[in-house]
């Protein structure tokens, strides 16, 4: 039950801040190892690594964006009610669900870009619904 008190906060609304923030890092991270993973596959054999590939851990990144880009935009949405935030999800979440769950997922120069172009997006979205959020919280929130 939300409180009306002002400087009060709920814990859902301590829940959403917590999973933009968590969400935008995260994304952001993303971005970065879709942006570097080309220059370490092409560094690991000259480093004897050549028999370790790395599993596609992607596909369990972009499900957890997904589940937490969702819930904590969903959370803001009912309190600001603005779009802003999830034409940024949208876009990004198309762009890494394509890029992870087709044919387009082979690791190429064009695989990375389109995944950091999406994670960007995502953190954008994260970042954007943070905001907006927090010009709808009470005072002192």
């Amino acid at each position: 039950m939300a409180s009306s008190l002002p400087g009060s906060q709920t814990q859902d609304d301590s829940f959403q801040r917590a999973g933009d923030r968590v969400g935008m890092w995260a994304s952001f991270a993303c971005a970065l190892h879709c942006a570097l993973l080309p220059l370490a596959l092409a560094l690991m054999p000259t480093l004897g690594l050549g028999a370790f590939s790395l599993v596609d851990i992607d596909q369990a990144f972009v499900v957890f964006a997904t589940v937490l880009g969702v819930t904590t935009l969903t959370m803001g949405y009912r309190r600001h009610r603005g779009f802003a935030a999830w034409a940024f999800l949208l876009a990004g979440l198309a762009l890494v669900w394509v890029n992870t769950f087709t044919v387009l997922h082979d690791h190429s120069l064009w695989h990375a870009v389109m995944m950091t172009i999406g994670g960007l997006l995502i953190a954008a979205a994260h970042l954007v619904n943070l905001r907006l959020t927090h010009r709808f919280l009470p005072r002192g929130a």
